[in-house]
């Protein structure tokens, strides 16, 4: 047998040690990058893999108007969630539930004995607070309580359709609550507890709770008292005409920030899943795209002074009542048309052949260049989903028929926030905005503002020059025109009218069916609101936008400024009283007279009286307030001091 040496046996032995040490210092790496590097991670899926996790929704963000009143908030709505492998009387457990939750007790019974960790139903989500503390005095095993919340909007339909929605999980379903929902719904939190792998509870090991971060506020630039206004304008309409639809919008022109926003059929949003998705999904004032009618002329006539192609008081249009173009007859909507008037008295009147003569003056390529820069054929960018385009004339195919129906507003498709922004443009100087609701984001906890959103001007499209000459016309139009519905006395009110026929399914204009709109702008000299109405085919009345559309407007322009604390103007326009209206008679100074020299004043007023002295001491209402014939004037007597 051959004897290993000891120098071999040696060699082996170190060769053993070695590889003994390199094996030894692996593992101690090994167990030192485990320990050192791996190890946070490692205790995160072991725990995750012990946990289990009840999710605390997030608080969604309330919307705000302007001045800070809440239109959407949140209720608390807690919520029922179980765990089945620590229920040890399932059925004792269903029966108690049955009867506190909307739901049997066999339903329960199966979501109590599921095979899963944690369980949460549709039956138990939402429930109200003395369902959740009648929950709580039972102390059952297994289940919990989870603090959530539901979305509610106190002010019912008003706004629905800006507002918009949210879903059983919070998220935003439509309006605003979709369009801005990132930033509105914040992020959910949890209480971890844990468990063997049965599910059991482990009780030496603590509960682990991470709290949910709230959704921002959105403070938006609608104003409150406007919206109000607007509302009830609209159902007052709607009681009166039964339309088939309204529209109603109000914007600062010199920011693009929307005032006030509505329409009919209207909804309210908790109840939405009652309602016909067609109404919440069709934002109208964004949405609704027909023919303008002779509210576009005021495009028509801001191209026209821009070019310099006609002067408003010393050029002449003789009205025949219709004008031939291209081998068609256009007519004018008055029967005999208006004879020789100024340029002015055509924009006053609504003249037709008038407007297509200013079309025709401009020419195609300047006017459709006009009605481009204007933001027509194009989305404004307003921060809602759901907006149209709107439809125009491709250039190459307008003749002489479509350039002189254009200039009119018939043969064109637009949206309302289109017309709104475009006049906004055509009287606060020439600038072009884009529509806003969304102006600002606050801290749910301190009310700080985050981030403020700026108005954004596009582009400055006529000079301020011209849109002070269209401020003029339009307010002409109201004391002297179309537009005297939409007089406001104390005030300068500017605005157009517009009747546009409806077309049919089968490509034809619709007999008796329009839609009639106004536009009004206020005050004239300074605009710091723009209205528009629009009631699609009002009934039992005459379907002219004069005189359905332009005193809705008025009543809106009339209290918005009142409101929002505008003062009555000295100057203006006076208004152009024709058959059956009657002026206003001016309130003279009163006071200082005595009961004998009050005769010559109960002609036109109606005079009330109190007090015990002989000398007028204090009247009502002042001296100088325009008033309607035969109202009351309260006067208070007393004696000469």
């Amino acid at each position: 047998m051959k004897r290993v040496s000891n120098v071999t046996m040696r060699k082996r032995i170190v060769t053993v040690f070695l590889f003994a040490l390199l094996l030894f210092v692996v593992v101690l790496i090994r167990l030192a990058f485990v320990q050192f590097v791996m190890g946070e991670e490692l205790v995160e899926k072991a725990e995750a893999s012990w946990s289990r996790d009840i999710v605390f929704e997030a608080e969604r963000g309330k919307i705000l108007d302007k001045n800070g009143l809440v239109l959407a908030e949140n209720v608390s709505a807690p919520t029922v969630m179980v765990v089945p492998r620590q229920i040890n009387n399932p059925d004792r457990t269903a029966s108690l539930l049955s009867q506190i939750i909307d739901i049997t007790k066999d339903e329960m019974l199966q979501h109590l004995t599921k095979n899963t960790s944690i369980v949460r139903f549709s039956e138990g989500r939402k429930i109200t607070e003395e369902q959740a503390k009648a929950i709580q005095v039972l102390q059952l095993d297994g289940v919990y309580i989870a603090q959530d919340s539901k979305r509610h909007y106190p002010n019912g339909e008003y706004l629905s359709h800006v507002l918009g929605f949210s879903g059983i999980d919070n998220q935003g379903l439509v309006g605003l609550e979709l369009y801005y929902d990132e930033n509105l719904k914040g992020e959910n939190g949890s209480l971890s507890f844990y468990s063997d792998a049965k599910g059991k509870r482990l009780p030496n090991l603590a509960d682990t709770y991470q709290a949910p971060n709230d959704g921002y506020d959105l403070q938006l630039t609608i104003d409150e008292r406007v919206q109000t206004i607007v509302e009830r304008e609209l159902d007052l309409a709607e009681a009166k005409y039964n339309p088939d639809g309204a529209i109603a919008l109000a914007v600062d022109p010199n920011s693009g920030g929307v005032l006030a926003m509505a329409s009919r059929p209207n909804f309210h949003p908790a109840n939405y899943q009652e309602i016909e998705p067609s109404t919440y999904n069709r934002n109208l004032p964004i949405w609704s795209t027909y023919e303008p009618g002779s509210t576009f002329k005021i495009i028509t006539l801001a191209a026209a002074l821009e070019e310099g192609v006609v002067d408003l008081e010393k050029d002449t249009f003789i009205d025949g009542g219709s004008m031939k173009v291209g081998g068609s007859t256009l007519h004018c909507w008055k029967r005999g048309g208006h004879g020789e008037q100024t340029f002015l008295e055509v924009v006053q009147n609504s003249c037709n052949p008038g407007f297509i003569s200013l079309g025709q003056k401009t020419g195609k390529d300047k006017l459709y260049s006009y009605i481009s820069d204007f933001g027509f054929g194009e989305k404004t960018g307003i921060d809602l989903f759901g907006e149209e385009n709107g439809i125009l004339f491709d250039l190459d195919r307008v003749g002489p028929v479509e350039l002189a129906t254009t200039s009119f507003g018939q043969g064109v498709s637009v949206t309302p926030i289109q017309q709104v922004m475009a006049v906004s443009a055509a009287v606060n100087g020439g600038y072009l905005y884009k529509p806003y609701l969304a102006s600002s984001w606050l801290d749910p906890i301190t009310g700080e503002k985050i981030e403020e959103i700026k108005p954004e001007m596009k582009k400055q499209v006529i000079s301020n020059q011209t849109s002070e000459k269209i401020r003029h016309a339009l307010e002409s139009v109201v004391a002297k025109g179309t537009g005297r519905g939409a007089y406001v006395e104390g005030f300068r009110v500017g605005g157009k009218t517009g009747t546009a026929q409806k077309v049919g399914k089968n490509g034809r204009y619709m007999e008796n069916n329009h839609i009639v709109s106004f536009i009004g702008v206020a005050p004239s000299n300074d605009p710091e609101i723009v209205v528009y109405v629009a009631i699609d085919n009002p009934k039992n009345t005459v379907q002219f936008g004069g005189v359905v559309a332009a005193p809705i407007v008025g009543n809106v322009i009339e209290d918005s400024l009142r409101a929002i604390g505008v003062e009555p103007a000295k100057e203006g326009l006076e208004k152009d009283y024709q058959w059956p209206d009657q002026p206003l008679v001016e309130v003279p100074d009163l006071i200082g007279a005595s009961k004998s020299e009050l005769h010559e004043y109960q002609v036109n007023l109606s005079i009330e009286s109190s007090g015990t002295g002989d000398v007028v001491i204090d009247q009502a209402p002042k001296a100088g307030t325009k008033i309607e014939q035969g109202s009351k004037v309260r006067l208070y007597f007393g004696n000469k001091k």
